[in-house]
């Protein structure tokens, strides 16, 4: 006879031999959450395994992604398109089943989950992206978007700061469709927890406006069926449902250990394990009676159908309605989005202002937010310094809005943007200085992982900062962000690249952008059209010299018009010197050689200027080539006196570029 228990079973014979073939892994989890899974998996999450992206589906978030094996035995078993050979490849170089799960790789994974306490985050945006979208597209009778967010989640994540950030943040919005459910077994890899996490977790989301559900059965189907029962019945409050659970459930020997956690169990533990549960089938083998119990294409396919019904019927009543809609929610941009933007390029660049790239920046929001709807801005506490903000925005409130106060939380801002970009339907962006980029750097990192499109406004970019002093002034950081593979950072030198930044940051589909902006005002650049066409190739030639450059200099930011300034002197003195402005680096590495080659001529000296650290710019230099930055920490001081101490000025840049044109001549 087929039972609820014989579905737990066959998630637990999954992944115990999941991890035992590729002789590494974490059967702990799996085999502890078994009983929850059924209850959520089998009973209430509506999804179509036959249409993983179909857009009203509820999302789960396996946010203890060290536990992938659950997800990837749920995924197969549900009808999902995930071979049962994949589950034996766990692990292994280019399978579908990676040690954790990962976006992109595995259909029906939502979000890359491991580093602990980002999948709450994460999920965190979904539920936010799903109520501001049903704020703006649901119509009495027609409520198109409507489902909820499932999460499970550890001890690991609940001791990592982000969840405390966004779950914080998950009651303040009361996200009422967000349902979390906590494998509370007590146990990590040191061991039993209690040494180093002795938290009341029920009492902390008590405190942050949650529902909170106890002491559930973690091991009983039915308990925890109907704590999420009792979860669903209100949208008022996310709800958090401590499940009581034992680790490695099922194993006779190693159940509610650590030894259970993050290694194989071992031929003779399975044989045990098998032996304890009553199963007698060899590894990997799940009947076909339970198999079918298991499969949701049916149930799933029926579910999308009935939406899609109320779909054609919304589609009918509210045709612009609709078809804004589906643009939004397949990410592609407005059919009049490129015209409309060149016409709002031509006009910045006809202002020719000179302002602080982060002013320019809030222009740049300002004339790009009327076309697109989707934008959802934000800021961590630093709306009037970072000018994230424009007009027309609207603070997110319960009736909705498209501005998110995230308060003094950059992980987590991180962490909720990349929710909200994987849920579909919004381009959000926020802003923080970028000294603070290091506080979400793994967000950052994850946003760039899962080829997600999230906007970070980081301004405040070096020690033009001034006054504030080393705490708070950037050396390092444009750097490192530059390091990410596949983040695109742009610290543009004046209204005219800040746009075209925007522009391509908005046009990005799989990969997420920084945009590194000035305090202080920069003047404006005088271009031709062709070299503003240039500017999106991430290095263009700014100004040249008339023949052959005797040295090129290339910079970014506030240090473009240091750049120009040196080589009106160097004209002077009779050396010819070209200016080339490298705002992305991500973008001027993807160009041609022949175009790289074209903007920085082989055999000619050249010599970077940028007020951060030197190293980055070795590869455009080389070795017998020059670099004008800073090595040490900032000081204290006006940033004319800081650019002075440190050595950044136009003096300094002819002074080392005629040292270099003697050593060539």
């Amino acid at each position: 006879m087929i039972t609820s228990q014989s579905l737990a079973d066959a998630l637990r014979i999954l992944a115990m031999d999941g991890v035992q073939a590729a002789n590494s892994g974490h059967p702990g989890m799996p085999m502890g959450m078994a009983e929850v899974a059924v209850a959520l998996w089998h009973r209430h999450l509506r999804h179509n395994p036959a249409d993983p992206k179909w857009a009203n589906r509820d999302r789960f978030v396996l946010s203890n992604g060290h536990g992938s094996m659950l997800l990837y035995a749920l995924l197969h078993l549900s009808g999902y398109d995930l071979p049962l050979d994949e589950l034996k490849r766990f692990r292994q170089l280019h399978s579908r089943t990676p040690g954790h799960p990962e976006y992109g790789y595995t259909p029906g994974v939502e979000t890359t989950t491991g580093p602990l306490g980002q999948g709450i985050a994460n999920a965190v945006g979904f539920a936010m992206a799903e109520r501001l979208l049903a704020a703006e597209f649901n119509r009495e009778g027609f409520p198109v978007v409507d489902h909820r967010t499932y999460v499970f989640l550890g001890d690991g994540c609940m001791m990592e700061g982000v969840s405390h950030e966004a779950c914080a943040l998950a009651g303040t919005w009361k996200l009422g469709k967000l349902i979390a459910l906590y494998d509370d077994n007590g146990i990590s890899i040191d061991g039993h927890v209690e040494p180093w996490f002795s938290d009341d977790t029920p009492k902390r989301f008590e405190a942050y406006g949650w529902n909170v559900i106890r002491d559930v059965d973690g091991h009983s189907i039915d308990a925890v069926d109907l704590a999420l029962r009792q979860a669903r019945a209100q949208d008022e409050r996310p709800t958090l449902i401590c499940c009581k659970t034992v680790i490695g459930k099922g194993s006779p020997n190693k159940a509610g250990t650590h030894d259970v956690h993050g290694s194989p169990l071992g031929a003779d533990e399975i044989a045990a394990t098998r032996a304890a549960l009553g199963i007698t089938a060899g590894p990997f083998e799940v009947s076909d009676s339970v198999r079918a119990i298991w499969n949701a294409r049916e149930q799933g396919g029926a579910a999308q159908a009935a939406w899609a019904d109320l779909f054609a019927r919304y589609q009918a009543a509210y045709p612009a309605e609709a078809a804004e809609f589906l643009r939004r929610t397949s990410g592609a941009l407005p059919a009049d989005f490129a015209a409309r933007a060149d016409a709002a390029l031509k006009e910045i660049d006809a202002k020719a202002e000179t302002i602080a790239s982060r002013k320019a920046s809030q222009n740049a929001i300002q004339a790009l937010a009327p076309l697109l709807p989707e934008f959802l801005g934000g800021s961590a506490d630093l709306a009037p310094s970072n000018l994230t903000m424009w007009k027309g925005c609207v603070p997110v409130r319960e009736a909705g809005g498209n501005y998110l106060n995230y308060g003094v939380r950059e992980f987590g801002m991180g962490a909720i943007m990349n929710g909200i970009a994987l849920h579909g339907g919004f381009r959000p962006f926020a802003g923080t200085f970028l000294m603070f980029s290091e506080y979400a750097r793994n967000a950052i990192r994850m946003a760039a992982l899962m080829k997600a499109n999230p906007i970070w406004v980081f301004t405040h970019d070096s020690i033009g900062l001034g006054e504030d002093g080393p705490t708070h002034q950037p050396v390092e950081q444009t750097a490192t962000l530059r390091m990410v593979p596949n983040l695109d950072v742009w610290r543009p030198c004046d209204a005219v690249e800040t746009f075209v930044a925007w522009r391509t940051a908005v046009e990005h589909r799989a990969s997420p952008t920084c945009l590194i902006l000035s305090r202080q005002n920069l003047p404006h650049q005088p271009r031709s059209a062709a070299q503003i066409g240039a500017i999106a190739r991430g290095g263009y030639v700014l100004s040249d010299c008339d023949g052959a450059p005797q040295a090129v200099l290339i910079a970014t930011g506030s240090e473009v018009a240091l750049a120009v300034e040196a080589q009106q002197r160097l004209q002077e003195q009779g050396v010819a010197v070209r200016v080339v402005s490298m705002p992305s680096t991500f973008a001027f590495d993807r160009q041609s050689a022949d175009y790289r080659a074209s903007v920085l001529p082989r055999g000619v000296p050249r010599v970077a200027v940028e007020a951060g650290v030197t190293d980055g710019w070795r590869k455009y230099v080389g070795l017998e080539g020059a670099v004008i930055g800073i090595d040490t920490f900032g000081e204290s001081a006006p940033a004319p006196v800081l650019y002075e101490h440190f050595g950044i000025t136009s003096a300094r840049v002819v002074e080392v570029v005629l040292s270099l044109v003697r050593e060539a001549a």
